[in-house]
Order: structure tokens, then C-alpha cells, then sequence
């Protein structure tokens, strides 16, 4: 029973609020015997730090993992079940099954056809150390994407906001309309869509 509990993965999501990018998640087995410290909610986090426990991260846990979801299955599935197309995707990419789930919110991807229990934690990724490694993983990763997009698409400033609804993203909504890696389905994207013809 001690080996089973050792294998148990935490998941978390960055980027569900955005207007722009995908939504990506990330799953983690802590190994006890290689503590990281510092973990904790990546929002509570500066940006250095969140890449300096990230690196600490990857090089000291059993296994972990990072998928997303693109804009496209976002614009398809509405961005609650992308993220839970994401989450499922990152527990299917460690590479050893864990044998229990613990995901921050209320929400649990389906995940049959593995041999796994599923709980959903309410304020996992500040009570539960393997969702705040999550946390971290994916926002790190997120932020990263984000930048790379940014390079592509220079007008809208992704590499500051990371897709989020900041008064300057927000202006170059305005100004130039969306881009391909913006939301459509998301309300205030719709309404920066100019109408056939409008210059």
C-alpha cells in the first residue's frame, strides 16, 4: 500500500481565462524521498522563481508530464472540456501510471481505460504539493508558448500579458482585430470580429 500511495499524480491547468493561446495542463508524481522546496500555488509565485522550482522540478519528481489543448479544440469544446482534453492528456503522458489522481478544482477528466482512481481538490494547487508542482510545470510552460507566439504574432503583446483580457491587449483587439491563436469563442474576441467589409 505504501508503494501504491507513493504513485499518486497531482494535475493542474494554467490558462483557462486567457483570450488567446491554448490551455495547458501538467501532471506530477513526487518522489518523497527527493523533496523540492519552495512548491506552493504558481500564482503565489514570481516568474524566476516559478522557473527556477520548474527546473528543481523536472529533476527530482518520479515523472511528469505537460499537454495542452490548442485554440481550435477550445473554439470546438468549450474551454471546460479542453481542459479536461488537457488534463487527460498530460496523466496519459507520464510515463508510469499512478495509481490515484488528485486534480485542483471540481471538477475530473474522464480517464477510462486506465487503471487509476480520480478525486477532484478545491484548492489543490495550494493544499496538495503534487498539484502545486502542477501548477507550476504548466504555467512555466504556458508562459513559454506564449512568448513563442508572441515572436509570430508581434502586434498584440503576448509575450506581457500571455493572453489574458489586459487594457492593452484589449486595445490591439481593437486595433487589429484577432489573430489565429484567439479564442473565438470567447465573448469579447467575438466582438472585436470585424464585419465583412470594414476596413
Amino acid at each position: 500500500m505504501s508503494l501504491l500511495r507513493q504513485w499518486v499524480a497531482g494535475v493542474d491547468e494554467a490558462g483557462r481565462g486567457p483570450l488567446a493561446g491554448p490551455v495547458v495542463a501538467a501532471a506530477v508524481v513526487l518522489d518523497p524521498r527527493r523533496p523540492v522546496r519552495g512548491v506552493k500555488d504558481s500564482k503565489l509565485l514570481l516568474p524566476a522563481e516559478r522557473e527556477r522550482l520548474a527546473a528543481r522540478i523536472e529533476s527530482r519528481v518520479h515523472c511528469w508530464s505537460v499537454a495542452w489543448a490548442d485554440v481550435e479544440e477550445i473554439d470546438q469544446l468549450n474551454i471546460l472540456q479542453a481542459t479536461l482534453l488537457a488534463m487527460r492528456r498530460a496523466v496519459c503522458g507520464l510515463s508510469r501510471a499512478p495509481a490515484h489522481v488528485q486534480i485542483d478544482g471540481n471538477c475530473c477528466p474522464v480517464l477510462t481505460g486506465l487503471s487509476l482512481t480520480v478525486e477532484a481538490v478545491v484548492g489543490g494547487d495550494r493544499a496538495v504539493r503534487a498539484i502545486s508542482a502542477a501548477s507550476i510545470l504548466a504555467k512555466v510552460y504556458r508562459d513559454a508558448l506564449m512568448r513563442r507566439l508572441d515572436i509570430r504574432y508581434p502586434l498584440y503583446g503576448f509575450a506581457r500579458h500571455k493572453g489574458y483580457a489586459t487594457p492593452q491587449h484589449f486595445a490591439a483587439l481593437d486595433r487589429h482585430g484577432p489573430c489565429p491563436v484567439h479564442r473565438r469563442s470567447f465573448a469579447p474576441v467575438r466582438a472585436s470580429l470585424r464585419p465583412a467589409g470594414m476596413p
